[in-house]
């Protein structure tokens, strides 16, 4: 374990990863603060004291609210993937550069789509950035299955 802190692809790893979960864990206290200003809540227990009229009103989707909901979905759907292949490609002993590359593009790019997406930018910003992280995902992958494949 102790040899593992002193790789430097690791240490790098566990940085970039430390910082796009960071930034996935930041979108729930966004999606509250859109769910209390845009007066947009989820749940009855959420609105005490409301008359059943007020509580109809308040308890409708709200598109922004739902935007940043989709925004964290997404980010579920990709930052987990990074974090389990981005920790065996760290083991397959890449060099630096190559895994500071894959490491720095996914991260750019989840924190690009995170802004494009909540700022509403128009396509393709929201499309690019997702697929090129998806890439550098793959990209890692593709070098464990083909350093470690064992069928």
């Amino acid at each position: 374990m102790a040899g593992l802190l002193e790789d430097q692809v690791f240490m790098a790893y566990t940085t970039y990863a430390a910082i796009v979960v960071v930034k996935m864990m930041l979108m729930s206290p966004l999606t509250a603060y859109f769910r209390i200003t845009r007066k947009a809540f989820a749940n009855e227990e959420d609105i005490p004291g409301k008359s059943e009229e007020e509580k109809k009103r308040i308890m409708r989707p709200n598109a922004d609210v739902e935007r940043v909901r989709r925004c964290h979905l997404n980010d579920l759907e990709n930052v987990i993937p990074f974090v389990f292949i981005g920790f065996f490609y760290a083991l397959t002993g890449p060099e630096l550069s190559t895994a500071l590359l894959h490491f720095r593009i996914f991260a750019g790019c989840r924190i690009f789509h995170t802004i494009s997406y909540v700022g509403a930018f128009p396509q393709p910003c929201r499309g690019l950035s997702f697929i090129v992280g998806l890439l550098a995902t793959f990209s890692m992958a593709y070098r464990v299955l083909s350093t470690i494949l064992v069928l």
